[in-house]
């Protein structure tokens, strides 16, 4: 059933329908991670209902952004949402597969991509692959290879890409990121507590830069009590 949920940035209000398209938390990490500067130029790759270009906005009001999502139903909901806010002037979105980006954008134009991309390469867990929430999850209508290619080649040199992904893939994701130019910066990992296995990493590349990696601290999701790290509470707070 499709509902409006008010966030905490700017009481913003996105809208979301757990049979197709909900956020989660990676793409609230996403959008603190993303460092963007004033009147910068940015786009943001599988979209889903717009969550990341909303965060953004209330972060820099000043941004240029543009967002693509490829499904239609969770198109529309992307488009209600920047309706919603009031916000057309300010984020435009379109229905549209990202291997096709050049038919609607310039090259080397952006200063920033985002992307939260489909993580999961096998069929575990993979159920109809005609499902909107399989393939939101899975490599079905998008690789890896086709989300940084687009984003290698709508940025601009010394542009910068933020991606969230799964720490199992780092090797992969490395080789891709270099293969189209895009030298991984910065790294952190994402832990759900602090005995477990890392489950995310937010990754920081730059176009055209030189090989140097800085690893960031872990950043643990829940507490030994099962809420929510003051980190974690904190990159929340910040979205008012």
């Amino acid at each position: 059933m499709k509902q409006i949920q008010t966030l905490h940035a700017k009481n913003y209000r996105i809208v979301q329908d757990q049979d197709f398209f909900c956020f989660g938390i990676d793409a609230v990490l996403l959008a603190d991670y993303a460092k963007v500067q004033p009147d910068e130029k940015v786009m943001d790759l599988c979209t889903g209902n717009a969550i990341i270009p909303l965060l953004l906005h209330a972060k820099e009001p000043s941004l240029e952004l543009h967002c693509m999502e490829v499904q239609k139903v969770i198109f529309d909901f992307a488009k209600e949402s920047i309706e919603l806010n009031s916000l057309e002037d300010k984020i435009s979105v379109i229905n549209e597969d990202l291997k096709n980006a050049f038919l609607h954008f310039e090259k080397n134009s952006f200063d920033v991509v985002t992307v939260n991309p489909p993580y999961m390469i096998d069929d575990a867990g993979k159920g109809n692959a005609n499902d909107c929430k399989t393939i939101a999850r899975h490599e079905i209508l998008c690789t890896l290879e086709d989300v940084v290619s687009a984003a290698s080649g709508l940025l601009h040199s010394k542009g910068r890409l933020y991606m969230i992904h799964k720490p199992f893939r780092l090797a992969e994701i490395f080789s891709t990121l270099q293969k189209h130019k895009l030298e991984p910066k910065n790294m952190r990992l994402v832990y759900p507590s602090i005995d477990k296995e890392p489950s995310m990493v937010l990754i920081e590349a730059v176009k055209g830069a030189r090989s140097r990696i800085k690893i960031a601290p872990p950043l643990i999701t829940y507490g030994p009590d099962g809420a929510y790290t003051h980190e974690i509470k904190k990159i929340y707070e910040n979205q008012k």
